[in-house]
């Protein structure tokens, strides 16, 4: 688990294709600390898990699923990458609840200068978007923002000079791709309405005339 408060960068220096899998080998900008084999962090808001680390340097493996879903195919030697490490109990949830597990691509759409602040637009599938909503949370390549607005296609965030400094959003431009994951929130939230009414739709439905006379009540 994870908040969304970016740590440090790294970055990418060496790219290993394994079949339809890869492994990413990454110096981080931060000391690791306590980081040790088999410990999760976040690159670019995916959860990986750390297979080998010497020093500051660190390698993990990323599966077929997580390269469909995220940008992380898209990464090149010496790119420049988000990294959090996992939350640990106790630890001050500055951001919001975030998995790790990205939900899809956006793509920049617009991007303007708004006193000292970024403003960025992305434009997102229907079926993410529909867990968007204004002044809520949404985690961009790992990073903590909150939603100024949204429609069912894209939203809109602002970006405040320190988190522009120390990620790579403010590095972002018009075309540029990044993982989205939605608030876990909604969409537990959603499957529970969406349960709750298939079954008083299928209730509804055994209880017709039918029904209703063989059992005395017409």
């Amino acid at each position: 688990m994870f908040t969304g408060m970016i740590e440090g960068t790294g970055t990418l220096i060496r790219l290993e294709p394994r079949g339809k899998d890869m492994r990413l080998s990454i110096r981080a900008s931060l000391d690791p600390g306590e980081l040790k084999t088999g410990d999760s962090v976040a690159v670019d808001g995916a959860c990986l898990t750390v297979v080998s680390f010497h020093g500051r340097t660190f390698t993990v493996d990323v599966s077929q699923e997580t390269l469909r879903r995220t940008t992380l195919a898209q990464r090149r030697q010496g790119d420049e990458v988000n990294l959090e490490w996992a939350l640990r109990l106790g630890d001050r949830l500055g951001g919001h609840l975030v998995n790790g597990h990205v939900d899809g691509r956006a793509r920049v759409v617009a991007r303007q200068s708004k006193g000292e602040s970024l403003v960025y637009r992305f434009e997102v599938a229907p079926e993410h978007g529909r867990y968007l909503i204004e002044k809520g949370s949404v985690a961009v390549n790992g990073v903590s923002l909150t939603v100024n607005s949204c429609d069912a296609r894209s939203f809109e965030v602002n970006v405040v000079p320190h988190t522009a400094r120390v990620t790579t959003i403010g590095t972002l431009r018009v075309g540029n791709e990044v993982n989205v994951e939605v608030d876990l929130i909604g969409k537990y939230v959603e499957k529970f309405v969406r349960n709750l009414q298939e079954k008083k739709s299928s209730v509804t439905k055994s209880m017709d005339r039918d029904f209703l006379g063989r059992h005395g009540f017409l």
